[in-house]
């Protein structure tokens, strides 16, 4: 149950951050909105790890430094393909569109953990069904079709599903905080690099988004990854993604508190088979019987 309240309240910051995404992109270029925010992230957890420190927590595998420094930047390279063909995507496409196409990780993970041995029951797989046919009725509104936008957030949706089956695999093994640094401080450099000559900001562009790249880097990034990391070394990377995609639900529910936007009956059933998706996933076969 840990686990779980860990991956909802994930998916609540996310959820919320859309609006912060899409604001952020009025004023400064998606990789440069994700080099700040990443970097933020990065300084957030250094109190955090100041205080594991002193509590004398193992912050080092036995491998020592170069086994997570490995591990960490091959999950921030994933993780800033993720991200970047996401914040690209989402400027030449809808938000319905790109809610529903980045929430196919749902289906996309158990398919790849099967392609790479892990197991995934009946319960799961129904369970990512009904929450990918929820997404599906709060995010699209019209009839899909594939864009260039599409077509990145597709690509988005593939890195995010191997970033969460590699979390699963190697977040067991060390400590978060060290790990979840590693990670957003490569995806930062990488951000910031691709920005070059790309991408031009004035400090009056960075002046008038502070709060979404703030909120971004700090909540976004700096303690719903970290909450990622931290809730999947014990949770089954199916499960996980279930919850996690309940992020389009909160970005709903954000668009309504924030931007006034109003609940309709398909949103509304939508709701309904998501959250019976996540109960649904949260059982498995046992003995004869099914078992929580």
């Amino acid at each position: 149950m840990a686990n779980n309240s860990l991956l909802l309240l994930t998916a609540l910051i996310w959820g919320f951050a859309f609006v912060a995404q899409r604001a952020g992109m009025e004023s400064v270029g998606p990789f440069i909105f994700n080099g700040l925010r990443f970097s933020l992230g990065v300084l957030s957890l250094l109190p955090v790890l100041l205080i594991a420190r002193r509590r004398g927590d193992r912050l080092l595998p036995a491998g020592g430094f170069r086994e997570i420094a490995a591990w960490g930047a091959a999950a921030g390279a994933v993780l800033f393909a993720g991200a970047s063909l996401q914040q690209v995507g989402i400027v030449s496409t809808t938000a319905g569109k790109a809610g529903f196409i980045t929430g196919l990780y749902v289906v996309l993970v158990p398919l790849f953990g099967a392609a790479c041995g892990t197991r995934s029951g009946v319960s799961r797989w129904s369970g990512a069904v009904l929450a990918l046919l929820g997404l599906y009725l709060i995010s699209v509104d019209e009839a899909l079709s594939v864009g260039g936008g599409d077509f990145l957030v597709l690509l988005c949706a593939v890195f995010f599903a191997i970033h969460v089956l590699l979390l699963s695999r190697i977040s067991p093994r060390f400590h978060p905080v060290p790990l979840s640094m590693i990670q957003y401080g490569v995806c930062a450099l990488l951000s910031l690099l691709f920005s070059l000559g790309r991408e031009t900001t004035r400090s009056a562009d960075l002046a008038a988004v502070w709060l979404p790249i703030l909120y971004g880097g700090v909540f976004s990034v700096g303690i719903a990854y970290s909450l990622q990391v931290a809730a999947q070394r014990k949770a089954h990377p199916t499960h996980a993604a279930i919850i996690l995609s309940l992020e389009g639900l909160f970005a709903a529910v954000g668009g309504f508190l924030l931007l006034g936007e109003r609940f309709t009956g398909r949103e509304l059933a939508g709701a309904v088979l998501m959250l019976s998706g996540m109960i649904l996933s949260q059982f498995s076969p046992g003995r004869g019987k099914g078992k929580a």
